[in-house]
């Protein structure tokens, strides 16, 4: 596999291991119009990072500032005898409000604003709206909030395009927890600033991420459980090595009669008739005892689709019945624990994903689906070394499992680009082409070992391993996403990318990451009412609370930029076009 390899590729990583183990993006990817498939989120130049604290604390600043000498000149002025215009009058006085907060003297900046609106003539628009948002200033910081909103509001009113008036607003709103509000101020603010201040841009993420919690939270109460797609499943039951529910061996009916409980539950499993399962087991546990022999296998099932369906407190509910019982196999206890402890990530409760992990391995130190279930979970939370210490173990233990194989090589390959090691990452991408030489028929091995080059940018190559992949799994909708997005990153070709996210909903009408990234598309191409449409089927079929708070802050950025451009009249078609070459009109600044 000869090939130069790109230390530089980690701003990619987040991403690409977001597809290769079907987590949430991170919200500033594709979340407004504006911003590029192909380049990693701005900074500025030579800017250092800062703070959320001292961002927060930032002042902004006031407007129509005027340096002293002129109020000096006013003043003499005045003392000739000469009469100042209205206008210059509550200039002077807006002079004076700036002295006093500058000073600290906010409660006298406010009166001399007030004497500034009082007496400025009401057609001097631009002025006007100085006033207000400098008395606005003023109140915020005296944490006045409602008074903030309201001058803000009125200096809005006299300039409709004032982006300082917006984020000033914005500001108070998300003061008093008016998170929605608050999203419409920052994302004017963004659009009016053509996406170019770096500051407002982190505000906007931050503001997201909480409105994306806060309805996240009502909407995991609220969601109908889905019975996932056979691909998810297949999925699902492949990350696993020796899960007893695979591997247990079912006796065959003693009669020509349909079989009942767990059996029947086993065989619906068998023919991916899914949504018989939980009924068929729940038939099971409800039975006699006389009658159920695999009562806590049914539980165990029954848990585990509970958990697929999104289902999260009666999954939990299933597994700690058989945690409790300590007349139980201690394997079917073991994965009991090791499922809880998925559950429990899945609703960011990590602490206690950890503790049940960790008891999985007390009571049998040699399974490997502790180790590489374990080391799934902390590569998706970036503690890279740790999940690489837990994928060898694994592969220890079961060394011709082909996924533990592989994955242990995508970790390893994470490991030496944190470490910026060129030596040991050639080495790392020539365990790839052992790992399709061992098991050739892993299409894991081939998915995995084209996202490696495409973040290496050898796209070429990449999309040699994805043919070979998808010869193995022509139905599986998450090699089709990779592959529209490797052409996005590639080529920059949204045509053809929008053909492939298509092609792999029409495979699987319940891939969550087909609309995600479909809907993420439409809003690179400003289509925001259809990629709202696109995130709101994907809220069906999200699994995790990390997912559900993604995707509601990816429809709540389309929906803000929605009611921002209405309300300002601006065409999101040519903000993103000017932004994305540095133009901005007259009229936006």
């Amino acid at each position: 596999m000869a090939m130069t390899l790109n230390i530089g590729s980690m701003k990619l990583t987040k991403w690409q291991l977001a597809l290769i183990l079907g987590t949430p993006l991170v919200i500033g990817l594709g979340t407004y119009a504006v911003k590029s498939w192909t380049a990693a989120p701005k900074e500025l130049d030579g800017e250092k990072k800062r703070s959320k604290a001292k961002i927060e604390k930032q002042a902004i600043s006031l407007d129509g500032t005027a340096p002293d000498q002129e109020l000096e000149r006013n003043q003499k002025s005045a003392e000739l005898g000469e009469k100042l215009s209205p206008l210059k009058e509550a200039n002077n006085y807006k002079t004076e409000g700036n002295n006093c907060y500058r000073n600290g003297k906010y409660d006298e900046a406010i009166k001399f604003y007030d004497k500034a609106i009082d007496k400025c003539p009401k057609e001097h628009r631009t002025d006007m709206a100085i006033f207000y948002q400098n008395r606005a200033a003023s109140y915020e910081m005296l944490k006045k909030w409602s008074n903030v909103k309201e001058d803000c509001t009125a200096s809005l009113e006299f300039n409709p395009r004032y982006a300082k008036a917006y984020y000033r607003r914005a500001r108070a709103h998300e003061a008093t927890k008016d998170m929605n509000e608050c999203l419409d101020d920052v994302t004017a603010t963004c659009i009016l600033e053509m996406f170019q201040n770096n500051q407002t841009i982190m505000f906007a993420d931050r503001v997201l991420k909480e409105t994306g919690r806060l309805d996240a939270e009502k909407g995991i109460r609220n969601r109908v459980p889905v019975v996932p797609s056979a691909c998810f499943v297949n999925t699902y039951t492949r990350s696993f090595i020796a899960d007893p529910l695979q591997t247990m061996k079912v006796p065959a009916p003693k009669s020509d009669a349909p079989p009942k409980g767990f059996l029947r539950a086993h065989l619906a499993f068998l023919e991916e008739k899914y949504d018989e399962i939980i009924p068929a087991c729940t038939e099971e546990i409800e039975s006699s005892e006389a009658e159920a022999q695999y009562k806590v296998e049914a539980l165990l099932m029954r848990g585990t689709f509970h958990l697929l369906c999104g289902s999260y407190v009666e999954s939990q509910q299933d597994f700690d019945a058989i945690i409790a019982n300590d007349y139980a196999d201690p394997n079917l206890r073991a994965y009991a624990y090791i499922k809880r402890a998925a559950l429990f990530i899945q609703l960011d409760q990590r602490e206690k994903g950890i503790a049940d992990f960790a008891e999985a391995e007390r009571l049998n130190p040699e399974n490997p689906d502790v180790y590489h279930q374990r080391a799934q979970i902390l590569l998706l939370l970036e503690q890279i070394e740790p999940a690489l210490a837990e994928f060898e173990k694994a592969v220890s233990i079961a060394p011709n499992h082909a996924i533990a194989f592989v994955q242990k090589c995508y970790a390893e390959y994470r490991l030496s680009l944190l470490a910026g090691d060129q030596r040991r990452l050639e080495s790392v991408m020539h365990t790839f082409q052992n790992a399709i030489e061992r098991f050739p028929d892993c299409v894991e091995c081939y998915s995995l070992t084209a996202q490696v080059l495409a973040d290496q940018q050898q796209f070429a190559q990449a999309e040699e391993y994805y043919k070979k992949a998808m010869v193995l799994a022509p139905t599986n909708p998450a090699l089709i996403v990779h592959q529209a997005i490797m052409v996005l990153q590639w080529r920059g070709d949204i045509n053809l990318a929008v053909q492939l996210l298509n092609k792999a909903i029409e495979v699987d009408p319940k891939c969550e990451l087909a609309y995600e990234t479909l809907g993420t598309v439409e809003v690179q191409r400003a289509q925001l009412t259809r990629a709202v449409e696109l995130f709101e089927k994907a809220l069906l079929y999200a699994k995790s609370q990390a997912e559900l708070v993604h995707v509601y802050s990816l429809r709540n950025a389309a929906v803000a930029q929605i009611n921002v451009t209405k309300k300002l009249g601006i065409d999101m078609n040519s903000v993103s076009a000017m932004a994305q070459s540095g133009l901005m009109p007259q009229g936006v600044a």
